[in-house]
C-alpha cells in the first residue's frame, strides 16, 4: 500500500536582505512567540514539527522530572541557604545514594519499595549517614509534593531508624585530663587553658567547636572578641597573617550569623580560680549524696529518652540517631526549611523552644533536650508535632 504524501501547509513570506523565505510562529515552553524561518515550506515545515517536539518534552520534563533531574534542581535552591561546606557533603550524598539507583526514574514512579531498596546498602553504614541520607531524600520528595509534581509521597511510612550504631566514645580519664592540663600549663604563646577549656566553658561549646575559632585578646584579658572563623576548604593550606603559626589547612572566612560576631566574658578571677564560699557548701553537700543525685539524674535521663524515642518513632517527618548517653539529641526533620526558620516560627506559634541545628552546621535539623520535667519534654513534643502537621497539610 502506497504512503500517503505528508500534507504540507502553506506559509507567509518574508524577505531577509533580498532573500525569500517562509516564515511561521511557535510558543516556547516559557509562552513566548518564535520564529522560525526556511527557504522551502517543506523544510520550514520540518523545522516546525521538530521545535514542537523539544517544546514538549521540555513541558513535559517540567512536569514530570527524573529524580536526577529535580534532585539537581533541590540541590540549587538549597544552594543559597547553607554553607559551601554543607553543601558539598549535600551533593556527595545525593550523586552517592539518592541519584545512583534511583536517578532515572520518574518522581511520581518512585514507590516506598524503591526507596527502601535504595536504603538498603546504607543499613551497612553508620548511623549518621543513614539519618542524613533518609533525610536528603524525605527533603526531595516533600518539596516535589509541595510544588505539586507528585500528588502520592513515597516516603510516607519511611522509617527513620537504621545503619550500624557507631562505637562508643569514652570520655578522657582524670589522669589524662591532668596530662592535657599539665600540657598547656607548659605551653608558651596563646594559653592552651585559653584556647580549648574557658572558651568551651564560656560560650557553651562542645570541645572540638573551638577548634575553627579565631579569637584575639583584649588588654587586659576580661573578655575575648570573636571577629572570625576557619574552615577547611579542598583540603589546600592556606595560610594568612597569623593562622600560619597554626600550620593548619585553613582559611579565614567571616562569621556565618550576625550573632556569632560577638565579645564573651570570661569570667576567669571568680570561676576558674575559687568559688563563693556558699557555692562551695553547696557543692560539698551535694558530693555527700552524689550517688543519690546521681541515680536520680540517670533515671530522668533514661525515662526521658525513651519518650523521645517514642515520639521520633511515632512521628514520621522526623529521624535521629539515638544517643548512647547525654542529656541532648540532635532531630532530623524533612521540611524544606531552614532551621532557624522552623524554630523561630514554631516557637511563635507553639511556644516549643528547641536549638537550631544550623548553629552545628547541620541543616534540617533541631537539638532537643530531654533533661527537665517529663511533662514538660510531653507537651513539649506534642506542640512540635502540632507545628509538624500544620507546615504539612
Amino acid at each position: 500500500m502506497a504512503k500517503k504524501k505528508q500534507s504540507v501547509p502553506e506559509y507567509g513570506t518574508v524577505t531577509r536582505k533580498g532573500t525569500l523565505y517562509y516564515r511561521t510562529r511557535i510558543t516556547d515552553a516559557d509562552g513566548k512567540q518564535v520564529s522560525l524561518y526556511a527557504t522551502t515550506c517543506e523544510e520550514l515545515y520540518e523545522k516546525q514539527l521538530e521545535a514542537r517536539r523539544q517544546v514538549e518534552e521540555i513541558i513535559f520534563h517540567r512536569k514530570h522530572p527524573t529524580v536526577a533531574e529535580y534532585c539537581e534542581k533541590w540541590l540549587l535552591m538549597q544552594s543559597a541557604k547553607v554553607s559551601a561546606a554543607t553543601m558539598k557533603g549535600y551533593n556527595q550524598n545525593m550523586r552517592n545514594y539518592v541519584i545512583k539507583p534511583l536517578g532515572d526514574m520518574y518522581m511520581e514512579e518512585v514507590t516506598a519499595d524503591d526507596i527502601r531498596l535504595a536504603l538498603v546498602p546504607l543499613s551497612k553504614k553508620s548511623e549518621g549517614l543513614y539519618a542524613m541520607v533518609n533525610m536528603l531524600i524525605k527533603c526531595v520528595f516533600y518539596s516535589a509534593e509541595r510544588s505539586q509534581l507528585i500528588t502520592h509521597n513515597p516516603c510516607v511510612g519511611i522509617s527513620a531508624k537504621g545503619g550500624k550504631a557507631s562505637k562508643k566514645k569514652d570520655a578522657l580519664t582524670d589522669q589524662q585530663v591532668a596530662i592535657l592540663a599539665g600540657y598547656g600549663e607548659r605551653a608558651s604563646a596563646i594559653s592552651f587553658y585559653d584556647d580549648w577549656f574557658v572558651i568551651p566553658a564560656c560560650v557553651g561549646k562542645k570541645f572540638l567547636h573551638c577548634n575553627g575559632t579565631v579569637y584575639s585578646w583584649m588588654n587586659p584579658p576580661p573578655y575575648i572578641s570573636v571577629r572570625r572563623a576557619w574552615r577547611a576548604e579542598h583540603n589546600r593550606r592556606v595560610c594568612q597573617d597569623f593562622l600560619c603559626k597554626y600550620n593548619r589547612p585553613v582559611i579565614s572566612t567571616v562569621l556565618k550569623t550576625k550573632a556569632a560576631k560577638r565579645d564573651i566574658p570570661i569570667p576567669r578571677d571568680y570561676n576558674l580560680v575559687s568559688c563563693g564560699v556558699f557555692d562551695e557548701m553547696l557543692a560539698a553537700a551535694a558530693l555527700k549524696h552524689r550517688d543519690k543525685l546521681l541515680e536520680r539524674s540517670r533515671k530522668i535521663v533514661r525515662e526521658n529518652l525513651q519518650i523521645l524515642d517514642d515520639w521520633v518513632g511515632s512521628e514520621p517527618h522526623v529521624s535521629y540517631v539515638k544517643p548512647k548517653a547525654g542529656t541532648t539529641a540532635l532531630v532530623y526533620y524533612d521540611l524544606d526549611i531552614s532551621s532557624y526558620e522552623f524554630c523561630e516560627e514554631m516557637y511563635k506559634k507553639t511556644g516549643a523552644f528547641v536549638t537550631p541545628g544550623d548553629c552545628f552546621e547541620v541543616p534540617h535539623s533541631m537539638r532537643i533536650g530531654y533533661a527537665y520535667g517529663k511533662q514538660d519534654l510531653i507537651d513539649g513534643l506534642k506542640a512540635i508535632s502540632e507545628y509538624i502537621a500544620m507546615k504539612t497539610r
